[in-house]
């Protein structure tokens, strides 16, 4: 499978595998299953910044937002599982979140930043990945039904990065955002054996 005409994520390092498309077309019950669960911890992410930072106004108007365009989607996701008969049921993670966040420094204001710019690349993956599933999902309604969040999530990844940009100097962004982006390649590099999301 050709993925030459794919649109690039800029502050992505490194673009899908073409094996991940073919493990998930083949098991689009399991993704739409790990689908809803990235929109509630979607969502989840976002509350916590609005907690931990709630004195940042323009950051808690704009994570206001997403918290609730994400708990939009998370029951979007779920009419569709209800749709194909797919149990809300707990489902095991693949190790690319808990890498990623393990990442962030936990002294302020690292912290702040390093949380924004782990947001902004696994919202910047998902673009990239759930316009990958309505580009080659064989199912019509699945496929426009993915297509229609893709702007949503870049929508997203670019909040996060606007909120970094704001709030630190842009040269310490992009050294930082440059150095988890390569990371976040790093851990995508190998096939997660269980199909989701971000396997």
């Amino acid at each position: 499978m050709s993925l030459s005409a794919l649109t690039k994520i800029n502050i992505l390092k490194q673009p899908t595998q073409s094996a991940w498309i073919e493990q998930a077309i083949a098991n689009l019950d399991i993704i739409l299953l790990d689908h809803s669960h990235c929109e509630r911890k979607a969502a989840g992410v976002a509350l916590n910044l609005m907690f931990r930072y709630p004195s940042y106004a323009p950051l808690v108007r704009k994570l206001t937002a997403i918290a609730q365009e994400e708990l939009d989607h998370f029951e979007q996701v779920n009419q569709w599982l209800d749709r194909r008969g797919i149990p809300l049921a707990p489902l095991a993670s693949p190790p690319y979140g808990a890498r990623l966040k393990a990442q962030i420094r936990r002294d302020e204001p690292q912290r702040l930043l390093d949380s924004l710019l782990v947001s902004a690349l696994i919202e910047a993956r998902s673009h990239e990945r759930l316009g990958l599933l309505g580009e080659y999902c064989p199912e019509p309604e699945l496929a426009k039904f993915y297509r229609s969040l893709t702007a949503s999530e870049a929508r997203h990844y670019g909040t996060y990065w606007i909120l970094a940009d704001s709030y630190f100097e842009r040269e310490l962004v992009r050294q930082r955002l440059d150095e988890l982006a390569a990371i976040e390649s790093q851990i995508l590099s190998s096939l997660y054996p269980e199909p989701r999301i971000h396997s």
